[in-house]
């Protein structure tokens, strides 16, 4: 695994790699790496004949300091983990290397980021299309891998994409999830054993609005949602909402074949964390 922390090394590493005419699969991240991370590097490893990956904690994406401070960071014990997984280049870049003293770009994308993560965090999204834009011209990677966890970004990038023109396929990848149903998260490590063994009932919750979808109305399901989320006095929910799968506006009624996602964010011991469901 060659492990490159300047951008000039990284472009060399990929210039050789395009003159051998082979296929680059990307996996973003951000370290603290775990189980979801290894599903999607897995698979890019899979399809594409280079896997290069990134460890990089992107301090423009986050809009509280604390939660950019107290991000979990551990970069030998990551690139353990990229090289059990077949990482072929891993790039691992300072603050300094990305942006130098150039202001980070400014992106905006209307009614994709007026909802859910845009409003209780602004600017993040414009912050994750800085990075994972630069890392996408400077890999020149055939596909990138993202999971869908993270719902809105993966919009919010494919957004980014069509915006900058960048020739990439964007590849949602599905949730993984422990054994008692948590979404894995680089967050969960903060979570004190309490909580962790509380944190499983957001899936659960979710769930269950699922297996009632038919009987109930979408202002039904909301409602079930929030009143389940309240009986847990742990949680401290910030958002539930029922959303189209494609513009991610809210959805007051279903229309005929139309895709809905529910999309939460929920504190818990001090951590914030999220999921989604899909509905139809």
């Amino acid at each position: 695994m060659k492990i490159c922390r300047t951008v000039s090394d990284l472009q060399s590493e990929v210039t050789q790699v395009k003159l051998e005419n082979k296929t680059i699969g990307l996996v973003p991240t951000m370290g603290a790496l775990h189980e979801g991370h290894k599903s999607l590097f897995n698979r890019a490893r899979q399809e594409n004949d280079v896997f290069i990956s990134s460890v990089f904690v992107n301090p423009v994406q986050f809009n509280n300091k604390e939660d950019f401070e107290k991000y979990p960071r551990d970069e030998k014990r990551d690139l353990a983990i990229l090289e059990e997984c077949g990482c072929d280049i891993v790039f691992v870049p300072t603050a300094e290397e990305v942006y130098g003293n150039e202001a980070p770009e400014t992106f905006t994308f209307g009614a994709l980021e007026q909802v859910m993560e845009g409003v209780q965090r602004p600017g993040h999204f414009s912050g994750v299309a800085n990075i994972v834009s630069r890392l996408f011209l400077w890999t020149k990677a055939d596909r990138g891998y993202f999971g869908e966890k993270d719902y809105q970004q993966i919009a919010i990038i494919k957004d980014m994409v069509r915006q900058k023109n960048i020739d990439i396929e964007i590849i949602p990848c599905p949730i993984f999830r422990d054994e008692d149903g948590l979404a894995t998260s680089s967050r969960n490590v903060r979570l004190s054993p309490e909580a962790r063994q509380i944190a499983p009932k957001i899936h659960q919750i979710l769930l269950n609005s699922y297996r009632q979808k038919d009987n109930l109305a979408i202002s039904q399901i909301q409602s079930f949602v929030e009143d389940e989320f309240k009986k847990v006095k742990e949680f401290e929910l910030e958002y539930f909402c029922l959303v189209d799968d494609t513009t991610l506006q809210p959805v007051k009624v279903r229309e005929a074949k139309q895709g809905v996602v529910g999309c939460v964010a929920v504190w818990l011991d001090g951590v914030r964390l999220i999921d989604i469901q899909r509905y139809w």
